[in-house]
This record gives C-alpha cells, sequence and structure tokens, in this order.
C-alpha cells in the first residue's frame, strides 16, 4: 500500500500483515483510492481537496485521509475504535510526517458527541460492509456538528447504501466488489 498521488506519491505506508478480521479491518486498493480521488477531482465538485478540514471515519489504516493530505487537504482528523486500526494509523502519520495536520481519536464513530474543531468539509466512509453503520456514523456526525454544510462524503460499502435524511446523492459508481456513492450534506 502506497500514496498514489500529490507531494508524497509514491510513499509506502505501514504493512497491514494480518490486519484484524474480527474488526473487519480492509483497507482501500491502491486502484479504488486512485479512482475515488479521479472522481472528486473530475466528478464536477470544484476542488473538494486542496485545504480541505478532511474527516476520515472507520479510518482503518488512514490512507484515504493522508492521500488527501498528500494532494493538498489542510486537515484530518482519523476516527476508529479498532486497536489494530489505531496502530496501523500511527505508525503512518510518522511515515508521512504529517502529525501536526492530523489527530487520531479511538472512539466509537456512531457516538461521536459533539467536536471543538472546525466542521469537516471532506468525509470518507469505510464502515463494515453490509452492516447499517455507516448510516449511523453519518447521522451521528451531522447531529453532532462534525460535518459542514455543503461537505461530500464518500461512502464505501459492498452495496449502494440508501441515502440518509440531511444527505444528497452525487454519485455512485462500482469498483469491483466496492460500491463508492458520493453524497453532499444538505445546507
Amino acid at each position: 500500500m502506497r500514496i498514489i498521488g500529490g507531494r508524497l506519491k509514491g510513499l509506502g505506508l505501514a504493512s497491514v500483515g494480518k490486519g484484524d478480521a474480527a474488526a473487519h479491518l480492509r483497507p482501500t486498493t491502491d486502484r479504488v483510492r486512485e479512482s475515488i480521488f479521479n472522481l472528486l477531482v473530475n466528478g464536477g465538485y470544484g476542488d473538494p481537496i486542496t485545504d480541505a478540514i478532511v474527516l476520515d471515519l472507520f479510518a482503518g489504516t488512514g490512507a484515504l485521509g493522508l492521500e488527501a493530505l498528500s494532494r493538498g487537504a489542510a486537515h484530518v482528523t482519523f476516527i476508529d475504535s479498532g486497536r489494530v486500526a489505531t496502530g496501523l494509523i500511527r505508525d503512518n502519520i510518522a511515515k508521512t510526517r504529517t502529525q501536526d495536520a492530523t489527530k487520531l481519536q479511538k472512539r466509537d464513530v456512531t457516538r461521536l458527541g459533539p467536536t471543538n474543531d472546525i466542521s469537516a468539509t471532506l468525509v470518507f466512509l469505510d464502515p463494515p460492509y453490509g452492516t447499517n453503520l455507516g448510516e449511523l456514523a453519518l447521522t451521528s456526525a451531522r447531529k453532532a456538528g462534525w460535518i459542514a454544510p455543503g461537505a461530500l462524503v464518500v461512502w464505501e460499502d459492498s452495496s449502494e447504501p440508501a441515502t440518509p435524511p440531511s444527505f444528497e446523492k452525487r454519485d455512485a459508481r462500482r469498483y469491483g466488489d466496492t460500491y463508492v456513492t458520493i453524497l453532499s450534506a444538505e445546507a
């Protein structure tokens, strides 16, 4: 696994090793990650990456958020509850030397509570496939002020998810066994 584009292009990330099957740790492949960023840049959304405040929910390895930083995002908050995942994210933050532009929180993504940080303008959501955790996480994050009005949400799942209230579906694509749905947070 490596950074695909931007100032950190080609930098290798920490090996997942045996991962954490119990926590459904399933890193986004380089191919799908590249497709996601091509879709964001060329999908008619303006420039959603440069200077973005990014929220990476169910962050796993942190590869999506770190890719955004490499491509010009201003800050990324990674949230995951898994022991293995938070260790990998910590290692990847160190490898990319992005400690000043990142924050890692080990907590339940579906019960975030209010934030004192600036609301995210770009959200990555990669919950365990085939669960309702994605909708619970988005609803929790939106209600608690983690997601700014107009923010783009990139949601990966095994099938196209239903659009939760206060979000609008903008696009959906299939890449192998992964569905990528783009939503925007309503004003």
